[in-house]
């Protein structure tokens, strides 16, 4: 299953100390994390917005709950709001259609 994910609401910084250690404990290692699911796979397309403190992309996996857990072992997991929508495929949307089309037609 695709997924639809974005994490916005980033925090700011009260300091340049805080933004260091924000940076070095939560940031960064996030961006490594994400990278390693895109890696995998697990993530298939993404990026942040120009100048947003945010993170988008599409993720692949077999179930909410692995999704969920996905979500978590990013370690900005708890610093951002997430946003996330469960993608119905083309081909899926497409015989619904043709399905309806038919019992309209009876």
């Amino acid at each position: 299953m695709k997924y639809l994910v974005v994490g916005s609401g980033g925090p700011g910084f009260a300091s340049r100390e805080e933004a260091v250690k924000v940076l070095k404990q939560i940031v960064l290692p996030s961006f490594d994390q994400l990278m390693k699911l895109e890696r995998q796979k697990k993530i298939l397309a993404g990026g942040l917005p120009v100048g947003d403190r945010a993170v988008v992309f599409i993720a692949e996996a077999a179930s909410n709950e692995e999704l969920d857990q996905i979500l978590r072992n990013i370690p900005m997991w708890g610093t951002l709001d997430w946003e996330v929508t469960a993608l119905q495929t083309f081909a899926g949307r497409a015989a619904q259609e043709r399905s309806i089309v038919k019992e309209l037609k009876k």
